[in-house]
């Protein structure tokens, strides 16, 4: 290729963007690469925070923006809104024609765009594939992005053998760790003073973060689950409370409306935040003594700040977690005593030798290597990878050859469970 391959990443919300952030640094400053940055999804909405801005304010150019987002949070809406996203997928990358379009993760903008990009036979780069997360629609999303994907980077051993198990060549997936710890290894903690400055609210002797996002296929309604935490925070009433708003998810709205009674209901120790940003986000960890809710940053980026986690429900249901994560299901009773638990002097003394699942913060260079050595034009040509354990059976197809890993992994042995 004569040209400086053009790299094309998609987000569209401020966490996957926090995620993303180190890689998008590196693409732009790296001289053999091109940036291509495109904007979608909560970005671009005023009720989310119009969290473009602040990608602009760290000093990128944003090539394009896909609106997409209709007013409500229903499974049509929603539904509609993918629709949306693909027919502005499809003038972006026609406009653009990346050589390569990268995404993270497992949202419903991010499967739009992906769909766009393998219509156009574009190649896609995918991060944090191979993970479960049982409880929401995300979970099929997830899978449904590595089967439209090219290149994988996923986060875990784990989940390299379950994107190899769902047919990926094990020389296009690679364990690069979480992007997420990338920021939390480069993490310069703002100060309690300016962490009580930006939250408006100064923090007390016990501080709790909770970020709690709907869960519509579980067996609970979303609103009903999210009142049992807020019952259960109520327990601790001499508790400062930092709340971030849930996600343009099904259901979203409704726990955004009940996160802002609250937060008017205590203004003197509960505080709620369209968006942190990643650093303010991160820094808030540090000063909270325990982290409660259902976000992925509980089982990632709180245990390796040494920082205790109460996960509520079925949401991260199937994840790899640290021994510092406590599962509970969304009862009043069982969240209360789980908080306990994350307080108790036994508990916090084992948080500074927990053994972490996802790697050591280096993710970016590697991804950077691997997209600067391989040939981007080559990835549109894709092969079933049949497990070995299976191609010896009746209903297998016959067995692609085993390529080499690039990994540095053998492949899956054919007596390995797949699954973690």
């Amino acid at each position: 290729m004569s040209h400086k391959p053009k790299i094309c990443v998609v987000t569209g919300s401020r966490a996957e963007y926090g995620l993303l952030y180190w890689l998008i640094k590196r693409i732009d400053q790296d001289p053999q690469l091109a940036l291509q940055l495109v904007v979608t999804g909560a970005h671009l909405s005023a009720q989310f925070g119009q969290t473009y801005q602040t990608i602009e304010k760290d000093g990128f150019t944003i090539d394009q923006k896909v609106g997409m987002l209709l007013t409500g949070d229903s499974p049509v809406e929603i539904t509609k809104s993918m629709g949306l996203g693909m027919i502005g997928f499809a003038d972006t990358f026609a406009e653009l024609a990346p050589d390569i379009v990268v995404v993270l993760g497992d949202r419903y903008e991010i499967l739009a765009a992906t769909t766009a990009a393998a219509v156009a036979g574009i190649p896609i780069a995918h991060l944090h594939g191979g993970e479960l997360s049982e409880g929401v629609f995300d979970d099929a999303a997830r899978h449904s992005i590595t089967k439209l994907s090219h290149l994988h980077f996923v986060a875990a051993e784990p989940y390299r053998q379950r994107v190899i198990q769902l047919g990926e060549q094990p020389d296009r997936v690679f364990n690069v760790g979480a992007t997420g710890l990338e920021s939390v290894a480069r993490l310069d903690p703002l100060s309690r003073a300016k962490v009580d400055q930006a939250l408006g609210l100064p923090l007390g002797k016990q501080n709790f973060l909770v970020t709690y996002h709907p869960v519509i296929q579980g067996q609970q309604p979303p609103e009903s689950a999210f009142s049992n935490l807020l019952a259960a925070l109520d327990r601790f009433s001499d508790t400062r409370i930092i709340l971030t708003r849930a996600n343009a998810d099904a259901g979203g709205r409704t726990i955004n409306a009940m996160i802002d009674q609250y937060a008017a209901n205590h203004p003197d120790r509960v505080t709620a935040h369209a968006s942190l940003g990643t650093h303010l986000y991160l820094s808030c960890i540090t000063h909270a003594d325990a982290v409660i809710g259902n976000s992925s940053s509980g089982l990632i980026e709180v245990p390796a700040l040494s920082k205790p986690t109460v996960n509520i429900g079925d949401r991260q249901l199937g994840r790899l977690r640290a021994s510092s994560v406590i599962d509970c299901p969304a009862d009043t009773d069982a969240i209360t005593d789980a908080i306990r638990q994350a307080l108790s002097d036994p508990f916090q003394r084992q948080l500074a030798s927990i053994d972490h699942p996802y790697g050591r913060g280096n993710t970016s260079s590697q991804i950077i290597e691997i997209l600067k050595t391989t040939d981007l034009a080559s990835l549109t040509t894709k092969h079933f990878y049949d497990v070995p354990a299976l191609a010896g059976s009746d209903s297998a197809p016959s067995p692609t050859p085993t390529p080499t890993d690039h990994c540095g992994e053998s492949p899956v042995p054919a007596d390995k469970p797949l699954s973690v």
